[in-house]
């Protein structure tokens, strides 16, 4: 099982990540704070972290689990920001990051729900998950205008280092067929 290549949605196009990304991914959002606040890494400080970034998840596409995708308006081919699609079937995961600038327009719920419909398709997937810190109310509200329904809090799950050294709760969406 692989997620189509290239994703598309009313007005987006995501698409696998390149090298060439790395200028646009540290000018977009990779070094906001504010961004990055709920993820597992710090800021980058500079193009070529973001550089190593890119190369690591590159390195791990051909163990065919995790697909990343550049998030790209349609319009103008604007990058937007990335999704990451983990399987591990009978499940699969994801996760996203949004540059600010365009938050609160719909896009990031555009590409969930593009995952979910993929997903849902799939024979071999019976549930489609992810997280968000508890105090992550955007992320949340992606996930439920998605159709992902709240399990619950995993408590200590995961650190998110630009907000405390100890792991943190976070809710749990899920979608299963």
């Amino acid at each position: 099982m692989k997620p189509p290549e290239i994703i598309e949605t009313p007005r987006l196009r995501l698409r696998p990540p390149t090298l060439e990304d790395a200028e646009t991914i540290f000018q977009s959002y990779a070094q906001d704070l504010e961004v990055v606040k709920y993820l597992a890494w710090k800021p980058h400080h500079s193009v070529s972290d973001t550089k190593i970034f890119l190369e690591s998840i590159l390195q791990g596409i051909p163990e065919g689990k995790k697909f990343p995708y550049i998030i790209e308006r349609k319009t103008d081919r604007l990058l937007l920001g990335m999704f990451e699609i983990r399987l591990e079937p009978p499940q699969a995961d994801m996760g996203y990051v949004l540059a600010k600038a365009h938050w609160g327009k719909g896009y990031m719920t555009e590409a969930v729900k593009a995952f979910v419909e993929w997903g849902l398709a799939q024979n071999g997937l019976a549930r489609l998950w992810s997280i968000c810190d508890i105090d992550n109310p955007a992320s949340a509200r992606v996930m439920e205008k998605a159709g992902m329904k709240r399990e619950g809090v995993l408590p200590s799950e995961i650190s998110h280092p630009n907000l405390s050294e100890e792991p943190r709760d976070v809710y749990c969406y899920s979608i299963v067929k």
